[in-house]
């Protein structure tokens, strides 16, 4: 099968608590839990988290190795974008913000202007856009 539009995406990243990070992305922003396996404390085993929606085309991987774990590096310009498609509610950044996001500014005056940037425990930020998108 070729690589095209149809491709599932895995978005890997590490993380340094796999449970807040559940607490955030599934509490916060309503993934569901796709995959979870535990891994042992030898280099090279590792705790995987999967979260997504069913119906998406990727999902996102958090990945925390005991033996050798991997510090998060995320920079200002690591976004996970939603496009909402109207306005972001408020209720939705409260509940982010509960399950441990912090509400940022973005250094892009667009995202500023467009949405909302929120840090997960990880400093990975997700803004979710009140604009829509379309690669068609």
């Amino acid at each position: 099968m070729p690589v095209n539009g149809r491709s599932h995406i895995r978005i890997a990243r590490p993380s340094r608590d796999l449970a807040a990070a559940e607490r955030f992305w599934v509490e916060g922003l309503g993934l569901g839990v796709v995959w979870r396996a535990e891994g042992g404390p030898e280099p090279g085993e590792h705790d995987l988290l999967m979260l997504g929606w069913p119906d998406a085309g990727w999902h996102l991987e958090l990945v925390h190795e005991q033996g050798r774990p991997v510090e998060p590096r995320p920079t200002e310009e690591d976004l996970l974008v939603v496009y909402v498609d109207g306005p972001v509610p408020d209720d939705l950044v409260a509940r982010l913000e509960t399950h441990g996001g912090k509400r940022v500014p973005s250094p892009n005056p667009y995202w500023n202007e467009w949405g909302v940037t929120v840090e997960d425990p990880d400093g990975y930020r997700l803004v979710l856009c009140s604009r829509g998108w379309s690669n068609a």
